[in-house]
């Protein structure tokens, strides 16, 4: 397929702060029962969440520039029964609703002590927000990765790695982004966050290596023979039929050699994976704000290459005719 740049960056800008609410709201939850050191509601939760929204906000003006008429965008919501891209369109209005609330409610201190345990553990009114915001961002996560996922003729997507790969590389990330913003508005919970980074970078790194090892083995069950009903086994393609350009010659196929698609999957791993971590454990250790922020800027730019490759490697059957001369 050929890579829509909006596509990609509303993909990742809104992994960065679906990620970024989640990694907030654990914090929140951690210190709520007595975890985690208290801080800042106004500082560290609701600019937290501002960011996120940032993020956000982000992603959707992105999605705009996908669009033949975006005046018309709001009937995209209309097939939500049948359609997971409906599903999208409703969910990430939800998502940015609730963690504008979030936000909010931190900055004007509109929170209450609604419970607490014998042991100390309390239950407040924001924890109550922020559980319906992690459950709508799960569930647009769920939405963004079955639009891919439910395409079954597109061998490439139709795995639920697809759905997994896109849960844990937009929590990765927003998990960086909250180790970095946590060495300026909150040090105690630096290490926290770190540590949680680590280890769904880790889960991200097995689950996006795992679907590349599936795409390379791949027996597609679309050939020459399938779509003709000729089952004759030597059968030469002398032209797509016609010598100019056409929709099917654009936006199907990525027009990219061999050398650079392999190029970008090492890039990409190289980016997302191993260098972030680096720049993330010397910034913990040294308490460098800056390294722990470049570690986001770094793994944010092999997302973006990551998620060229995800559309690019998609082979859509119809190439078979309109990619071979």
């Amino acid at each position: 397929m050929h890579p829509a740049f909006s596509v990609i960056f509303l993909t990742t800008l809104i992994g960065v702060g679906q990620g970024l609410f989640l990694a907030i709201f654990t914090g929140q939850s951690y210190s709520a029962v007595e975890l985690l050191p208290l801080e800042d509601s106004v500082q560290f939760y609701g600019t937290g969440a501002m960011i996120a929204l940032l993020f956000l906000t982000a992603g959707l003006i992105a999605s705009v520039f996908h669009l033949g008429h975006p005046e018309r965008a709001w009937r995209a919501a209309s097939r939500w029964r049948t359609s997971w891209l409906s599903r999208e369109v409703i969910a990430l209005p939800l998502v940015m609703a609730l963690v504008l609330i979030f936000g909010l409610m931190h900055y004007f201190g509109w929170d209450t002590v609604l419970f607490t345990s014998k042991t100390g553990a309390r239950l407040q009114l924001t924890l109550i927000v922020g559980t319906l915001g992690a459950i709508a961002t799960f569930a647009l996560f769920l939405c963004t990765g079955m639009i891919y996922a439910a395409i079954k003729f597109l061998q490439e997507w139709s795995s639920p790695l697809t759905v997994i790969n896109y849960l844990l590389l937009g929590t990765m990330s927003g998990f960086t982004l909250a180790t970095a913003f946590a060495s300026y508005a909150a040090p105690d919970l630096t290490h926290f966050f770190g540590i949680w980074t680590t280890i769904i970078t880790f889960a991200a790194f097995l689950s996006r290596s795992a679907s590349l090892i599936r795409n390379a083995r791949i027996k597609f069950k679309s050939s020459m023979q399938t779509a003709l009903g000729i089952r004759h086994t030597q059968i030469q393609q002398k032209s797509m039929g016609f010598m100019g350009g056409s929709v099917n010659t654009r936006d199907f196929f990525h027009h990219k050699t061999r050398l650079f698609m392999r190029s970008i999957k090492w890039l990409f791993l190289v980016l997302v994976f191993p260098l972030p971590l680096f720049f993330l454990w010397v910034g913990m250790e040294t308490g460098n704000g800056a390294t722990l922020l470049t570690a986001f800027i770094i793994q944010y730019i092999g997302l973006l290459a990551e998620r060229w490759l995800f559309f690019a490697q998609a082979n859509h059957p119809q190439n078979l005719y309109y990619q071979t001369v």
